[in-house]
Formats: structure tokens, sequence, C-alpha cells
């Protein structure tokens, strides 16, 4: 972004220049870049939408490196304590409001809000030029999902999704592991995650006074007008179908980044619930399922292609249907959450794809690790602020996350038809042969909250 020949001049300077004028503002470095002329400095002008709930105040956190510009968050106690500890003055509610009078000063956004608002926020960014870094799982319809990964496309700025994993030593190992061809052909992947948010809560919850301090209409945003609970708001919301992903959106897409990877997974031909219970219409259910990928080009393997291959979710309750391989001992099990089964080997991965073990981990003894083939991450955070910067795409951009997220998020859907295989359309997302399954690929919008689709 920096032009060639230019004396770069100091942020101190530029402000001191900038001060004997009537208007004063601090200049972002994409419009100087833009008009020709240098950033005053290489620190970034930062918005945060979301800054405190489940991740928002870590996100905030992890950018402040750069140039805490201006913060939004629906919650006034979230926002107020935000910009007092970092020495923010600009605060808003409504991060469209944020957006439309802050878009000139800043360079990009945190998007750290309830997943059914993600996209939400995400594309009125980037329809304004800024580059964005959204917490996982990117959007909490396939459809949105589909939606972001065109409007990275169309308005060409520096995303990631916030699977941290993706940037991890290890993930990047399990990779090239793969690709060495050690394990054979891989042929089915199993993960697994139990827990979850909002359990046991089968009918809405009783009503309570909101805060004064929380606008839960901005809360409420694009889903269905309902009563306020301290029970959704504010970590518990994940749980809940008007508003979460459950366990595959939370860390389901952080566990099986490997997968994505390494087997160039794209889009499947079908997903299958396997087994659920405690259905109900207000949160997600335990559940498990799976989903059928055909043979896929992968340029990092000899044969320039992978064979089809199965992956296995397992959530809540659920997790404890996976059955381990014949041969692995509850040691070998410890800390893996995700594992490959190949025609020649077994592998297995760790937290957020943070470590990577063959398996059994006797195997890994004598085990030396294939030639790196993949470029090392400085980090996921600062792999998206060297993307706002040098304009080299970061490794979970929307090109990526958005085919992932899409992929993944309809298994949140498979539950409601038990056994039954749906087959799935990519292209046209959709599924083939269950037209009630498609009622769940878009949401639906509350009125002033309605998404257009992303024409390229």
């Amino acid at each position: 972004m920096k032009k060639q020949g230019k004396q770069l001049a100091t942020r101190r300077e530029f402000m001191a220049a900038a001060s004997s004028l009537a208007v004063f503002s601090i200049v972002p470095r994409r419009t100087l870049a833009q008009s020709g002329e240098q950033a005053p400095s290489d620190k970034l002008n930062i918005g945060s939408i979301g800054v405190g709930g489940m991740q928002g105040g870590n996100d905030v956190n992890s950018v402040s490196s750069e140039n805490l510009y201006a913060f939004c968050d629906v919650d006034e106690n979230f926002l107020n304590r935000a910009g007092e500890r970092h020495s923010v003055s600009k605060l808003y509610r409504d991060f469209r409001e944020m957006l439309d009078k802050e878009y000139k000063n800043l360079d990009g956004v945190t998007v750290t809000i309830p997943d059914h608002m993600h996209a939400s926020a995400s594309l009125c960014a980037m329809e304004r030029g800024l580059g964005v870094y959204c917490q996982k799982p990117l959007t909490q319809s396939a459809w949105e999902a589909r939606l972001l990964t065109k409007a990275a496309q169309k308005y060409k700025v520096p995303t990631q999704m916030g699977n941290q994993g993706y940037s991890s030593e290890a993930t990047r190992t399990a990779c090239e592991i793969i690709w060495s061809g050690v394990l054979g052909e891989i042929i089915e992947v199993h993960s697994m995650s139990g827990g979850g948010f909002s359990r046991g809560v089968t009918e809405w919850p009783a009503v309570e006074e909101v805060p004064e301090t929380l606008n839960w209409d901005l809360w409420t945003g694009r889903a269905a007008e309902h009563t306020y609970s301290s029970k959704i708001h504010p970590i518990h919301w994940r749980g809940f179908l008007e508003y979460g992903t459950q366990m595959i959106g939370d860390w389901g897409i952080h566990q099986l980044g490997p997968a994505n990877w390494a087997l160039q997974l794209g889009s499947p031909t079908s997903v299958q619930c396997t087994a659920v219970e405690e259905v109900n219409p207000v949160t997600y259910p335990h559940y498990s399922c799976k989903f059928e990928f055909p043979e896929r080009p992968n340029k990092y393997v000899p044969s320039g292609k992978m064979p089809p291959v199965t992956v296995y979710w397992y959530e809540g309750n659920m997790a404890g249907n996976f059955k381990r391989p014949e041969g692995l001992t509850d040691e070998d099990m410890e800390g893996i959450n995700e594992i490959f089964i190949g025609t020649k080997g077994i592998l297995g991965t760790g937290g957020r794809g943070e470590s990577v073990h063959m398996l059994p981990k006797s195997k890994m003894k004598d085990y030396k690790n294939p030639e790196k083939v993949l470029e090392r991450s400085p980090g996921h955070y600062e792999d998206w602020i060297r993307a706002c910067k040098s304009g080299q795409p970061a490794c979970s951009n929307f090109s990526i996350a958005g085919p992932y997220t899409e992929w993944m998020l309809l298994g949140a859907i498979s539950w409601r038809f038990p056994n039954a295989k749906l087959f799935w359309d990519g292209e046209n997302l959709r599924f083939t042969n269950n037209e009630k399954a498609n009622e769940y690929v878009k949401p639906t919008f509350r009125k002033g909250w309605e998404l257009k689709d992303v024409i390229l």
C-alpha cells in the first residue's frame, strides 16, 4: 500500500500539520493509499463492533497494536468500560451509525457479536471498503456464508474469520503429514465436542426487565422479536436457534479446520443426522451427523486429487457415541478431538488444531515431520493486520472461511430430519430432495434488517 519513492511522514508530523486546519481528523491508511499519498504511520485505524460479552474484549486487546479509533456495543456497560480502558472516545450503540459516520476514518473493523448478526455487520463494513475480522462461525446460515464469500470477491477488502487454529503450527503440520502420503488415503474424519450453551432450556425464558444499559432491539437485529432474558444475553445466546449455532459453530469450526484445509473439502454431496435427542423449539439438541464429500482436486498431493471422504460430527451428549479406532488407548485419545483415518495410518489433532499426533502416540517417538510446504503464520490477528497493510490474503479470508462455514452449517440443519440423507447442490445452494430443509438455508429477516444478495 505504500508508494515507492515518497518520504514517509510520521503520524506525529501529520497530526501537527493537521492541527493547524479548521477541521481535524486522523486519516486512515487506505484513504491515503487510494489517493496516492503516504499514510502518516504504519498503524491502522480500527473500529470494533462488539467489545464485551463472550469474546469482544479479547478481540479488542488482540488488535490493540493498532490505533483503536471507534467502538460499538449495544450494551453501555461493555461500551463505556472498553472506551475508558483503551482511551477511545468515539462510542456508538448501532454499528450502522458508526460505519456511516466513521468509515472514512477507518481501515478495518472487528466483528464480535452474536452469530445471527455477523453477516449484517460484516457486509455493512465491506460495502464501505473496510477490512473485516469476524469471529467464528462466519455466519449463522449457509446463505449468509455464501453472501460474504461473494462480498469478499466483489469488494476485495482484507478479511479473516476468527478460527485461530488456522494460523497454528500444528494445523499446518497436519496438512503436510496428510499430503506426504504416510497415512495413505484419508477415508474418514471424526470430530466431537460435548457440552454446549443453554442445555435444558426447552421453552422461551420468563420475561425479564431489559437492563437500562442494554438496547435489546439493536441486540435482536435481524432476528424475530422476543422478550429479553439474562439466559440469552450476554453469553448463552449461542444455544438458541434464533441466535446461534451451538457447538458446531462454537468449537466444530475450530476443530475441523485441519480437515477442511488438508483435505480441501469444498462442498459436500450430502449431510445426514445419525442421532438426535432433546429436540425442542427453542434451543439446539444433542446430535451427530455425517457429511459425504466427493473426489476433490488438491494441488499439494502427487496425484492432484483426493478420494471421497466422510466427515462425522458429534456434539453434546452424542460426543460419547464416538467409537475410537481399535488399538487406541485412553492415553492416545487424551487431548484429541479430531481423528483422520487413513488406509495406512491414523492422525489426531487437538484444541483448535493446535496439537497434532500420529496415533497411537507411540508412533511419534521416531517420527520425523515432513518438509514444510506451507508458510508459517505470524499469528491469526497479525495475519489479518498484515493483510490490511500489504494486501497479502490472510489464511482464513472469506474466500476460504465462507465455503468452510457454509458446509459446516448444513449440520445445524440436519438434526431436524433424523436419519434422512439430505442431498446438497452446493452450486445452487439448496437441497435437492427436501424442500422443507431448504427453509433453513436462508434466515428470515425482521423488517428493516433485510440483506440483499451480492451480485458479482
